[in-house]
């Protein structure tokens, strides 16, 4: 296999530009793919490296994966004079460099495994497996999305194989988790984080005995993950898909990228600068933003709506307004039988009539947790989340053992301030959860619970849910209440990810 050196071009395309690492007869590149204009990663080998094969045939596996969670590969080839892997260059910050400022509030490091767990499930119904998840395999990229470094052919670099693949990538993901929660590592390999506490019995010590305020279902769920064992009369979880079904309802800290078609990577994706980088197996690691050999995607949409079906529902809204307005005037006019045309379609009432036909959105100025019947305090530092426009961010209440808030009050929720006296069409609330919420829209001109006047309510909902005023109301606040909560993970809790506020728009 002939010497490659910096200037080289691979396919008469890829230029080869920076040498990042070179051990182990692998040698990684950043390079330029002078065809899309974007930056790449190569890995090219020695001669003597013994498992081009491997690298080779795992490359070219994981490239047919469509999720955009996964490094994306976009050749391998082996002509018998040089052999190669392109995938993208990711750049963001690793798990590692995320845990520099310590451990990671407890939802934000679910999200972040959450993700994971639901890349390496797409992966696993394809045949493929990870087997060497670490803190650096795990990036939160600069475009906000989660990406997993690694698939396949880290493990066919290494030569890294199992009897049990679904089981020991459940593990590395327990252990992703416990160094989100924990800041240490509950593995045996170096990975540049100190090693988890142990007990008497050598095994990890459950992360909310390492650190105070993480949920008790999250410290058992990382357990179960971790040592692949039942506990506390839940059993293992062995497999990425049941750590993914376990966190399906946590909040995700980021937005994950629309679906689009598997096929040859578009030139925008570089662009946002979401690249990659093609790691390198232990011992063979850079510091800084971590390399990575990565494959496959094109991208799955997760939990939450998008602003598309955000517009949808205001264009629903409007249509259904526009019908009953015309509908209303029609009907007036044929019954009052008018005696001459003039009286019968006047100007000044057709457009009066038509004046619901436009709805506009008025923004909040803030937004509160509201817990007048308990402690006042209802998760106050994350309501803002409910209100930016986001379906990635949440507010949501605190856990109860049931769905009646354990009996200790009849409601929590969310206050809106509008500023000023606002008039109401409707509210549009993207809630969380399977079905179970029973939520009223309030509205008045004080923030005093016995002040605001029930004016919606829709029973044992989910997902997106519009509450429409059976009359014209206006004020300056608006309160989504709870009655009643959906379960939660062993519990109950109401979820929030968004809220747009309508007022009739101006004839």
């Amino acid at each position: 296999m002939s010497a490659v050196e910096p200037g080289a071009r691979l396919s008469d395309r890829f230029l080869l530009e920076d040498r990042v690492h070179q051990a182990g007869g692998a040698t990684l590149w950043k390079a330029t793919d002078e065809v899309l204009a974007r930056p790449v990663a190569v890995h090219t080998f020695s001669r003597d490296f013994e498992r081009i094969d491997e690298v080779v045939t795992a490359a070219r596996a994981a490239g047919r994966l469509t999720d955009s969670r996964l490094t994306q590969v976009f050749d391998a080839a082996d002509d018998g004079d040089t052999a190669y892997v392109v995938t993208e260059w990711v750049t963001g910050e690793s798990l590692i460099d995320l845990l520099a400022g310590g451990p990671l509030e407890p939802e934000r490091a679910a999200g972040l495994v959450a993700e994971a767990a639901e890349a390496l499930t797409h992966a696993h119904e394809a045949g493929l497996a990870h087997l060497m998840l670490t803190p650096d395999r795990l990036v939160w990229t600069g475009g906000g999305t989660v990406k997993v470094l690694g698939l396949g052919v880290d493990a066919a670099l290494t030569g890294t194989t199992s009897d049990e693949p679904e089981a020991e990538d459940a593990r590395g993901l327990g252990r992703l988790l416990y160094a989100a929660l924990t800041g240490t590592w509950p593995g045996e390999e170096e990975c540049g984080l100190p090693p988890a506490p142990t007990t008497e019995d050598g095994k990890p010590c459950p992360p909310r005995q390492v650190r105070a305020g993480i949920p008790g279902w999250l410290d058992s769920l990382t357990i179960r993950a971790v040592l692949q064992e039942p506990y506390k009369g839940h059993p293992a979880l062995t497999t990425p898909a049941e750590i993914a079904a376990a966190l399906a309802h946590v909040p995700r800290p980021m937005p994950v990228p629309a679906a689009t078609p598997p096929a040859v990577p578009l030139p925008g994706e570089s662009a946002d600068g979401s690249v990659t980088r093609i790691g390198a197996p232990p011992g063979m690691r850079t510091t800084g933003v971590q390399p990575a050999p990565q494959f496959a995607t094109a991208a799955t949409p997760s939990s939450g709506g998008t602003s598309m079906s955000r517009a949808l529902v205001i264009g629903i809204v409007a249509v259904v307004m526009i019908a009953v307005g015309l509908g209303a005037w029609t009907m007036g006019r044929n019954l009052a039988q008018p005696e001459t045309p003039q009286a019968q379609a006047p100007t000044p009432t057709a457009s009066k009539s038509a004046e619901p036909e436009s709805l506009e959105v008025v923004k909040p100025v803030r937004a509160r947790g509201f817990d007048p019947l308990g402690d006042r305090r209802e998760h106050p530092e994350i309501a803002a989340d409910a209100i930016d426009g986001k379906d990635s961010t949440d507010w949501h209440t605190d856990s109860y053992t049931s769905a009646d808030f354990g009996r200790l009050k009849k409601g929590v929720g969310l206050l809106l301030d509008m500023g000023k006296s606002t008039r109401i069409a409707n509210v549009v609330v993207s809630l969380g959860g399977p079905k179970g919420s029973s939520i009223e829209l309030k509205v008045g001109d004080s923030d005093k619970l016995d002040a605001l006047k029930t004016v919606a309510e829709k029973n044992n909902t989910s997902g997106k849910v519009t509450l429409t005023p059976s009359k014209e109301v206006s004020g300056r606040y608006v309160l989504i209440w709870f009655t009643r909560l959906p379960p939660f993970e062993g519990g109950f809790r109401g979820t929030i990810y968004d809220v747009v506020v309508h007022t009739p728009g101006s004839a």
